[in-house]
């Protein structure tokens, strides 16, 4: 970034502000929105007419109405307007976090990155771009984070300590998600939250609470930007956080295929995690609030998963047959409380699996990233405590998808290899944590259903060539007894796909 563009990022204007406050602004700009964002990756509310937009903030990053040939960076805060929204929609709709760069004549390079030109309002005849996938801008998105501060209806935090060196070149994350990622050299990654609720995000909380801890198996932030004005709790809002980049470190989804590809075993790699990720529940009991689940709690949490069976077998029809048995698992996980048992509750990482963990090239050690949750899930259940159980089934889901999405193709050696590979990261979560999963099958078996019916709901809306993978699990699930706890051979989580990729 050049001196003139890095004064220019880091001058707060608060007397010039016609185009944010321009009332045409928007309405200048939706019909060019409802064409690009439902094609996003990361737009929820996919197979809804979208009907408009309102806005709830805007602030220029970079002025977007000079003379010159440099791009300007729009920040905006919509609601979208859907028709006939789910129940899980927020009242008036999703909001969505739009960073647009705005250029007369923007290169050709960025082509791809266009979303249209306004035909009015103080954007006319300028083309209009995801910021994100312009390397000059997502360098000013680093400038900003350098110098803490306010601009706008933005606020720009820095951990005290955090070193971040100036000019750092900026690449987007090629890989699709349900946000967006910048590699700074080899230094720093930002995910820029795209969807967004009120709130404090756990991407910044949890890593940032680990810290406190002392735990050195997940990346401290070292810089973050939000709303600068609390929201309804009196909260700012997460829109962005910055943290160290682990180069050279493979993620553990490829590990594992890789191992499957050459029929290697993988224990002692999944004792390892297993010791990494009680490391990490461990640190976050001592750091953050713990609670106790009896009869109520355990009747509610039971009641919402019979809920998500319930529409996901009306979504996806294949799954009606097995809904009464898989109700089974939510019915004995409610019957805890009815026996006076209670269970503890803590923070959790909420969406573990292969793809949310990066091993390091020269030591071998693990590390947990990606702490948001399921994006899907509302923030104020993603920040509930839950039964530190739920990561590990989702890890388990997760070895049985790799052997199922292998080479091997879920032959007989591969599930035997998961079946292996589950075992040994339940032994080495006993040996760090003091406590065996494996000694709570009611939860097991309810958290790993729970996370089977939402693959299968994933798959069929993203992946339908993708769905005997889940499928094959609600067969076993459904089937009950002590093979219902992790024992066949399919898969973990997320918006970025269960398997931890696009």
């Amino acid at each position: 970034m050049s001196d003139t563009a890095s004064t220019r990022a880091t001058r707060n204007t608060p007397d010039r502000r016609p185009l944010v406050s321009a009332p045409d602004l928007l309405s200048s700009l939706v019909p060019l929105l409802a064409d690009w964002v439902p094609r996003q990756r990361w737009f929820a509310g996919k197979g809804r007419l979208v009907t408009g937009f309102s806005l709830l903030s805007a602030t220029e990053l970079l002025p977007c109405t000079g003379d010159g040939t440099a791009p300007g960076l729009l920040q905006l805060l919509v609601r979208a307007q859907q028709s006939a929204p789910p129940s899980r929609t927020p009242a008036g709709g999703d909001r969505y976090q739009l960073l647009l760069g705005v250029h007369p004549a923007p290169p050709p390079q960025l082509a791809p990155a266009v979303i249209g030109r306004p035909g009015g309002g103080p954007l006319r005849g300028r083309t209009v771009y995801d910021a994100l996938l312009d390397s000059r801008l997502c360098g000013l998105l680093l400038e900003r984070l350098r110098v803490p501060g306010r601009l706008g209806a933005l606020r720009f935090c820095r951990e005290p300590d955090a070193v971040i060196p100036s000019g750092l070149p900026g690449r987007p994350i090629a890989v699709e998600q349900s946000n967006s990622s910048i590699v700074y050299g080899d230094s720093f990654i930002l995910k820029v939250f795209r969807r967004i609720e009120p709130g404090i995000n756990p991407d910044l909380e949890l890593p940032r609470a680990l810290a406190d801890a002392k735990c050195a198996r997940v990346p401290a932030p070292a810089a973050w930007f939000e709303s600068a004005a609390p929201d309804e709790g009196g909260e700012p809002t997460t829109l962005g956080v910055l943290q160290p980049f682990l180069p050279g470190s493979a993620d553990g989804w490829q590990l594992a295929l890789n191992a499957l590809a050459v029929r290697a075993d993988f224990t002692g790699s999944a004792r390892a995690l297993g010791h990494a990720t009680a490391e990490v529940h461990t640190a976050l009991a001592q750091t953050l609030p713990t609670t106790e689940l009896r009869r109520p709690q355990l009747e509610v949490i039971a009641a919402q998963m019979t809920e998500r069976l319930t529409a996901t077998a009306r979504a996806v029809p294949v799954l009606q047959p097995y809904r009464a048995r898989l109700r089974t698992a939510f019915d004995a996980l409610a019957a805890i409380g009815h026996d006076g048992r209670s269970w503890a509750a803590q923070r959790i990482h909420g969406d573990l699996h292969l793809g949310q963990t990066l091993r390091s090239a020269d030591e071998g050690r693990w590390s947990l990233i990606d702490f948001e949750g399921e994006p899907a899930r509302p923030l104020a259940e993603r920040r509930r405590p839950q039964p530190a159980v739920r990561d590990v089934a989702a890890m388990l889901r997760s070895f049985d998808y790799a052997a199922r999405s292998g080479p091997a193709g879920g032959d007989p050696w591969s599930l035997e290899w998961a079946r292996r590979t589950r075992d040994a990261y339940c032994l080495g979560y006993a040996e760090a944590g003091g406590l065996d999963p494996r000694s709570a099958p009611e939860l097991m078996r309810a958290y790993e259903t729970d996370k089977a019916v939402y693959e299968v709901l994933y798959e069929a809306r993203h992946r339908p060539d993708w769905l005997a993978v889940p499928m094959a699990a609600i067969r076993r699930l459904a089937a009950g007894g002590e093979r219902a706890v992790g024992s066949d051979g399919a898969g973990p989580s997320r918006a970025a796909g269960p398997d931890g990729r696009g």
